[in-house]
């Protein structure tokens, strides 16, 4: 499994990016696709989740402002973000959790200031 994640930056309060993370593919059924945070001196969390069975789930802190989705045919995974705020600076990871194992891409960085 490779995952690997780009469309980090910087942007400035209540602007937008778009995360991007090529998969080398997917299994229906049993995978669960997410997009986790780490901001300095805070332990990883969850930003949001999608699988083929469910609805998306979001952490409160981004619920209405951040979208997951993924294109099947271009084995891609997204996280659109959307009014930003300082608080979402982090480095930003995709990760597969298929079965009982977690595979990670590499982080990208998210700097959210004036």
């Amino acid at each position: 499994v490779q995952l690997q994640a780009s469309g980090g930056g910087l942007v400035q309060p209540g602007g937008s990016l778009r995360l991007s993370c090529a998969t080398s593919g997917s299994i229906f059924g049993i995978d669960t696709w997410g997009w986790y945070r780490q901001a300095p001196g805070k332990q990883r969390e969850l930003v949001a989740s999608i699988a083929d069975w469910g609805a998306p789930n979001y952490a409160d802190s981004v619920k209405a402002r951040f979208t997951i989705s993924r294109d099947n045919a271009r084995n891609t995974l997204y996280l659109q973000m959307n009014s930003l705020k300082p608080d979402d600076t982090a480095v930003y990871y995709c990760n597969l959790k298929r079965l009982s194992n977690h595979y990670w891409g590499q982080g990208t960085e998210v700097t959210v200031s004036s």
